[in-house]
């Protein structure tokens, strides 16, 4: 099922599923693993644009919301 919305194409252009990214929120490098709509399962919280992040070479996945507080990482 194809869950992403059209404001998917707004982002920037780096910023894609298999990204390398930086989020300055916690403060630390990571792989994009998914953009799209996701409703965490706790809450029922619905998040139209949610971004999947996880360390590159494995750990604890995150959620980021806001494209905003992520930028490229360098390499």
């Amino acid at each position: 099922m194809n869950t992403r919305l059209p404001s998917h194409q707004s982002l920037p252009a780096w910023l894609h599923e298999g990204a390398r990214v930086f989020d300055k929120g916690a403060e630390k490098e990571a792989i994009v693993q998914f953009i799209g709509e996701w409703e965490d399962p706790s809450t029922r919280r619905r998040i139209p644009r949610a971004i999947f992040l996880r360390p590159e070479g494995g750990g604890r996945e995150w959620v980021v919301e806001n494209a905003k507080s992520l930028r490229e990482a360098s390499r």
